[in-house]
């Protein structure tokens, strides 16, 4: 079940706001518990039992971590096998056993593929993090079970993040206060993150659907990449924004998890705009863990390639998504060690022209799972062999403009800065109202008439 789908957003959200509120507070977790596994259950009622698996686990190693400290280390280790065995049998099995399979002992071998569990990513890493805080003495394990299952099972943030550590969201499972500005804060949050979603980023992407496949001009596939570019901000950011926007309508709060990430001056920067709950995650988990970097050079460089290795491994099985994350590692590197000091000197246009070029040859890297198409997209970038733009391209390209610059602008600040300065203006709530009011509308409009209306990071 999608946010962005008239089933979500007439029938499942309304109901379950409606009984969430009329039930008293103490039932309140147990219902949203029943509710969330309703949602994921939705499309495939089997993986429930993955999902369920992995909270049992997690739940018991916790307390036991938490009840017999001086043996903790065995039940930390039960939980990360067991969440990361989970997380491996159904995302990369069929990965692995590719590339068994090209090496002639195992070329009997038939191809392996499974089901790919919606969310499991996430929810593996919400795990990870709350039986590793308890483990270092950061957390204290939850003794309900209904409370820790609510909490990893979340429909809001379930299948596209924001990836919540339990330690930031403890005191709300139990103890949260709602209130009516908060939820009106989070239907207009939702309600701009399903405009990104459905306005936008699937428009964005029908235009990249059309210019993809062939070598229409130099200038077409720089626009194809940048309305990748926008269609898989919009599309993440708008469901992020949703979760959060869903999260406080029932009281939580979660961190945001995109600030305006294309307005960035270095690959650095960019990073700390993009997905910031997963750069945050593997930050505490991983890199600091490893020695981060209060370690010798060679053993700072291995725990930046660690972290990007996983990082590109984490979003699919797929060689193209190892070498988007090894990628982000030499330019990381580069930036850290070799030429940020003269990047630091240049004029902030340059810097920003430089960022923007090398996130798209990373979006390039990152579309593509087919490597011949891949190499040819990207040759075409740099060769004039195929002229400036076909007239089909152009065509396409004319008719999207106004999309595009409307995606440039709403990728900008700018709207975020002019509502900071009037918010506090009487006639600012009826605006907000008839805003509201008007892009549900049009998005409801345009999910009765759309097809194209896909989710990318399902498959992550």
């Amino acid at each position: 079940m999608y946010f962005s789908s008239l089933l979500f957003l007439f029938i499942f959200l309304p109901a379950v706001l409606a009984v969430y509120y009329i039930l008293p507070k103490r039932f309140r977790n147990a219902f949203l518990l029943l509710a969330n596994l309703v949602f994921y259950g939705w499309g495939e009622p089997v993986f429930i039992i993955v999902m369920l698996i992995s909270v049992a686990v997690n739940y018991v190693c916790a307390l036991l971590i938490e009840k017999k400290p001086q043996r903790k280390k065995p039940y930390l280790i039960i939980s990360l096998v067991i969440s990361l065995g989970l997380l491996a049998v159904f995302k990369y099995t069929g990965f692995v056993s590719d590339i068994l399979r090209a090496f002639p002992p195992f070329a009997w071998m038939p191809h392996i593929s499974i089901p790919l569990p919606i969310g499991i990513s996430f929810y593996t890493f919400q795990t990870l993090s709350y039986t590793i805080d308890v483990y270092r003495g950061d957390t204290k394990a939850q003794k309900s079970i209904v409370s820790l299952g609510t909490y990893i099972s979340f429909f809001p943030q379930l299948i596209a993040g924001p990836i919540v550590r339990y330690r930031d969201i403890a005191e709300q499972l139990d103890g949260r206060k709602e209130n009516l500005t908060q939820f009106a804060r989070g239907v207009k949050i939702f309600i701009v993150g399903l405009a990104k979603k459905v306005l936008i980023a699937n428009q964005t992407g029908v235009l990249w659907e059309a210019l993809k496949g062939g070598n229409n001009g130099i200038l077409a596939s720089w626009v194809g990449i940048i309305a990748f570019a926008f269609q898989i901000y919009f599309d993440f950011s708008g469901y992020s924004d949703m979760a959060v926007g869903l999260g406080k309508m029932f009281g939580f709060e979660f961190m945001r998890n995109f600030e305006y990430p294309y307005i960035s001056k270095s690959i650095t920067e960019f990073w700390r705009r993009w997905h910031i709950s997963l750069s945050t995650w593997f930050r505490d988990y991983v890199y600091i863990p490893l020695g981060g970097n209060r370690c010798s050079l060679p053993r700072v460089i291995f725990n930046l390639f660690a972290v990007w290795f996983l990082t590109g491994l984490w979003h699919g099985a797929s060689a193209n998504f190892i070498a988007w994350g090894l990628y982000y590692f030499v330019l990381l590197v580069l930036e850290k060690y070799v030429y940020g000091k003269y990047l630091d000197k240049l004029p902030s246009v340059l810097k920003h022209i430089y960022a923007i070029a090398l996130i798209l040859i990373g979006w390039t890297i990152f579309s593509f799972d087919d490597w011949g198409q891949l190499v040819n997209y990207i040759g075409t970038l740099f060769s004039l062999s195929g002229g400036i733009i076909t007239h089909d391209a152009l065509s396409n390209v004319i008719s999207y403009l106004p999309l595009l610059i409307a995606a440039a602008v709403a990728s900008l600040p700018l709207a975020k800065n002019i509502y900071n300065r009037v918010k506090n203006q009487k006639w600012v709530m009826a605006a907000e109202i008839i805003f509201c009011a008007a892009v549900l509308l049009l998005c409801t409009a345009s999910l009765v008439n759309q097809s194209y209306n896909p989710f990318l990071y399902f498959r992550f």
